[in-house]
């Protein structure tokens, strides 16, 4: 019984650690779909992808949690490139995280 709870509270505990935060100079990137015409005056940064869940996660965290820690991680990554805006590819289906696929660009 007592080996159960200490398994109980390692995954709690990594769990606690999971999502990921929107940095500072994060918070003006903006997320497109399908807005290729948008983007033709746009500079390529290259391709972003976001990531948030692990196999022991997904049963802690709720997917509205999963899907903003994701995003989060695309926002973070496109910032670091000099990216204001993503154009996101369709979702990926995973059971246990979710992980978003974009071109990040620097649009004026």
């Amino acid at each position: 019984m007592r080996f159960w709870r200490c398994i109980s509270l390692s995954l709690l505990l990594l769990t606690g650690c999971e999502t990921t935060h929107l940095h500072t100079h994060s918070e003006n990137v903006r997320i497109r779909w399908n807005a290729t015409t948008l983007l033709e005056t746009c500079t390529d940064k290259g391709t972003v992808i976001g990531s948030e869940g692990r196999w022991y996660s997904y049963l802690f965290i709720s997917n509205r949690a999963l899907t903003k820690g994701a995003l989060n991680d695309l926002k973070n990554q496109a910032a670091q490139r000099g990216a204001n805006t993503v154009d996101l590819y369709h979702p990926q289906a995973f059971g246990t995280s979710v992980t978003l696929l974009g071109n990040a660009y620097d649009c004026p």
